[in-house]
C-alpha cells in the first residue's frame, strides 16, 4: 500500500519543510526518505532527482511568497504598499529561511515544464513587485532599476537577519521602517538620466528575476 503523503505534492512540502529547518543545501533524497521510513529508491516514483525536488521547493515557496505579499497590499497604494510589501517579503524570508532560499534558484523553462507544478509563483511575484513600484511613476529602463534596488535591499536585511548579524541594541522594527520611508522617498526623488539609456538586447537575467 501507498505510505501517506508519498506523492510529489508530499514530498515537496517535506522537502519544503526539511530546508527551513536544515537549509535548502541540507536537503537530500536519502535524509527524506528517512524521514517517510522507506528506501530511497521508493521516491524515484514521485520525483526524478534531487534536482527536480528542489524545483518543485523553489516553485511551492514562489507561489507562497506571492500570496503573502499579494494579500498584505491589497487595497495599499504608495508608503503603505511599500512598507506591506516589504513587510510580507521579510516576513517571509525570515519565517521560511529554506524555502526563501530556494525562490533563488534558476529555473530552466523545460525543467519547471517537466514537473507538472504550478508555474506561475515567479511570474506572479514580478508583477506584484513591479506594480508596487510602478505606482511610483516610474517607466523604464528605471522601473526595472527600481524592482532591482528593492530586491537587493530586502534580501540583504533578511540575510543579516537572519544571521543574527544586526548586534547595534537600536530596535530592528524602527530600523526597517525607517528604511522603507527612506525607499519610498528615494522612489519618489528618482534620478533624471543624464542621457538616454542604451536599447536592451538581450536579457541575461531572466524576465522574472529582475
Amino acid at each position: 500500500m501507498p505510505r501517506i503523503g508519498l506523492t510529489a505534492a508530499g514530498l515537496t512540502e517535506a522537502a519544503a519543510r526539511m530546508a527551513d529547518e536544515v537549509g535548502l543545501e541540507g536537503v537530500s533524497l536519502s535524509a527524506l526518505a528517512r524521514r517517510f521510513g522507506v528506501r530511497d529508491a521508493s521516491l524515484y516514483s514521485h520525483v526524478r532527482n534531487l534536482r527536480e525536488l528542489r524545483v518543485r521547493v523553489a516553485l511551492l515557496a514562489a507561489s507562497e511568497l506571492a500570496d503573502r505579499i499579494s494579500t498584505a497590499i491589497a487595497g495599499r497604494a504608495g508608503h503603505d504598499a511599500l512598507a506591506a510589501f516589504a513587510d510580507a517579503y521579510l516576513g517571509y524570508a525570515i519565517d521560511h529561511p529554506g524555502r526563501y532560499a530556494a525562490t533563488h534558484l534558476r529555473l530552466a523553462p523545460e525543467e519547471v515544464a517537466a514537473t507538472g507544478a504550478d508555474p506561475s509563483g515567479p511570474r506572479r511575484g514580478a508583477e506584484l513587485t513591479y506594480a508596487v513600484l510602478r505606482a511610483h511613476g516610474l517607466a523604464e529602463p528605471d522601473l526595472t532599476d527600481a524592482v532591482r534596488l528593492l530586491r537587493a535591499t530586502l534580501h540583504g536585511w533578511a540575510h543579516l537577519e537572519l544571521a543574527d548579524a544586526f548586534s547595534h541594541p537600536r530596535d530592528l522594527r524602527e530600523s526597517r521602517a525607517r528604511c522603507v520611508e527612506a525607499l519610498h522617498s528615494l522612489l519618489g526623488n528618482w534620478p533624471a538620466r543624464s542621457e538616454p539609456a542604451p536599447a536592451d538586447r538581450s536579457d541575461p537575467e531572466g524576465n522574472s528575476r529582475r
